[in-house]
């Protein structure tokens, strides 16, 4: 993480203007009032792991406030993951409040009009992380957003404490292993949404989130068996196959053409990753999975534009 701003680097009167252009530049623009204009201090870090950009930043007391008219401006492919380092910080998103403490988080929505109250020592955690790669491990996330999540379970204890993690490693993994850990990341962060919302949210929603968790870490964990198919997936996932297809319908897909989805991706980050030079691209494949190397070949080239031999000379000269 690079420290992009710190007050101490500007006159104390300047110190609050500067401050809120960047972080309206590095988070959300909004409006905000400060405690004390004249004792404000601050300072920000900022880094990316893989498409997940993290920014972490704490401030003196400050209030907070982003209106329809700003949040238009804000990513639409993006949702907020505040996890609490230190202090505590109160949100208010779609006329719910949550009150954020040490290792406490939540999802938020940079597209909906929201209220942050910071108090003293509040230090905040951002994950700005893909809407799309969430919502397909989750579903629709309106009704998950501004949730505390407390690590009070197994579950959240170690989301927030994988979350915590992120900012030492952020710039400084390759880009097989930091793909490997913002999966890890965004897979932990959907179970603990799913979990916090079972028996909050409408029963069926919750019901479909939990499902479609459930589903998704059934898959990842059988990848490799070529034999996998969408009966032994419902069963471990306990649902039946057309449940379990109804609920991935929402996402486009179904169990096995996630299956499918998710083998290719394993094996493109395989082929792209220096460290795996000295295997070949059929024990890849197959190692994965894949038991015809043609239809292996053409799955390939149509989900990456280049035949597997073909990615993997490009991904080396690049």
């Amino acid at each position: 993480m690079k420290t992009v701003f710190s007050t101490a680097d500007v006159h104390p009167r300047d110190a609050y203007d500067y401050w809120h252009e960047v972080l309206c530049k590095k988070v959300l623009e909004h409006d905000c009032m400060p405690e004390s204009r004249q004792a404000f201090q601050a300072e920000l870090q900022a880094g990316t792991l893989s498409d997940i950009g993290l920014v972490l930043y704490k401030s003196t007391p400050m209030y907070c406030s982003a209106s329809a008219h700003h949040v238009e401006h804000a990513n639409a492919e993006e949702l907020f993951v505040v996890r609490q380092v230190a202090g505590v910080i109160v949100v208010q998103q779609d006329s719910r409040e949550v009150v954020l403490e040490a290792g406490d988080f939540t999802l938020v929505d940079p597209r909906r009009p929201m209220t942050a109250n910071y108090l003293r020592g509040s230090r905040p955690l951002i994950l700005k992380v893909p809407r799309r790669q969430l919502e397909a491990r989750v579903g629709r996330t309106r009704q998950m957003i501004a949730r505390s999540i407390k690590p009070s379970q197994a579950e959240h204890r170690l989301t927030s404490a994988f979350l915590a993690m992120l900012p030492t490693h952020a710039d400084k993994l390759g880009s097989a292993a930091a793909d490997i850990v913002r999966d890890q990341a965004l897979d932990l962060v959907a179970v603990s949404l799913a979990k916090a919302m079972d028996g909050q949210g409408p029963r069926l929603s919750s019901a479909r989130s939990l499902a479609l968790v459930n589903l998704r870490a059934a898959i990842e964990a059988r990848l490799t068996d070529p034999a996998l198919d969408a009966g032994t997936v419902a069963a471990a996932a306990g649902v039946s196959v057309r449940y379990a297809n109804e609920v991935l319908a929402r996402n486009d897909t179904s169990i096995m053409r996630l299956v499918q989805a998710r083998r290719l991706e394993r094996c493109r980050r395989a082929l792209e990753d220096p460290s795996q030079t000295h295997r070949t691209v059929s024990e890849i494949a197959y190692g994965w999975g894949f038991s015809d190397m043609t239809h292996f070949g053409r799955r390939f080239r149509a989900a990456y534009g280049l035949l597997p031999s073909e990615y993997r000379r490009r991904a080396e000269s690049a």
